[in-house]
């Protein structure tokens, strides 16, 4: 009889995936990830069919990390620049707690690795994130552009602010305003 699964492993599992996609890329050796989660490498089989499998199941994880993050204190019935803001802070707090995660997202992110149906389940969490870029995109400066520009132009400037929190940790609130009132200005009409 199989010992059933454990969540904790799993969890040291993708984890370890994280900060080994983080440094080396999604070409990141299995063993390596094996030996930062501290378990067999056989061990990951248990878990995940093949290293694809991995991969796409830490999309998913972060994703979901990510859109919890999102939806805490969400101000739902605040106005536009209250729930971009809000996203937007969130967004930078998560990735200035999490640069391994977040740098693993990013190899992941452009990697050929996820399919397709794995990018769209982790898109799902973001729908209501899409929605306001979407009311960005209708009624800002941006108007006629596609809601992704606008995504892929927040995320650059998001990128810039935490590398400069990364090297300036004392910095950061100064850095997430001025990084958000650089979006916000490129963006709005306000």
């Amino acid at each position: 009889m199989a010992r059933p699964l454990s969540d904790e492993k799993r969890s040291a599992i993708l984890l370890a995936a994280a900060q080994v996609i983080a440094e080396h890329g999604t070409g990141g050796p299995i063993s390596k990830i094996a030996k930062q989660a501290g378990v067999a490498e056989g061990t990951i089989f248990t878990y995940f069919d093949d290293k694809d499998a991995l991969l796409n199941a830490l999309y998913l994880a972060l994703k979901a990390d990510l859109a919890v993050a999102f939806r805490h204190g969400r101000p739902a019935s605040k106005t536009l620049k209250a729930r971009v803001q809000h996203a937007w802070e969130r967004y930078i707090q998560w990735g200035a707690t999490h640069p391994a995660q977040r740098r693993a997202m990013s190899q992941l992110s452009v990697s050929d690795r996820i399919t397709d149906d794995t990018r769209q389940l982790g898109a799902k969490a973001f729908e209501e994130i899409g929605a306001t870029l979407d009311e960005v995109v209708t009624t800002g400066n941006l108007k006629g552009q596609s809601p992704l520009f606008v995504a892929a132009i927040m995320e650059s400037i998001a990128e810039t602010t935490l590398s400069f929190i990364a090297r300036e940790p004392d910095a950061a609130d100064n850095y997430t305003r001025a990084g958000f009132d650089a979006f916000w200005n490129a963006v709005s009409k306000s």
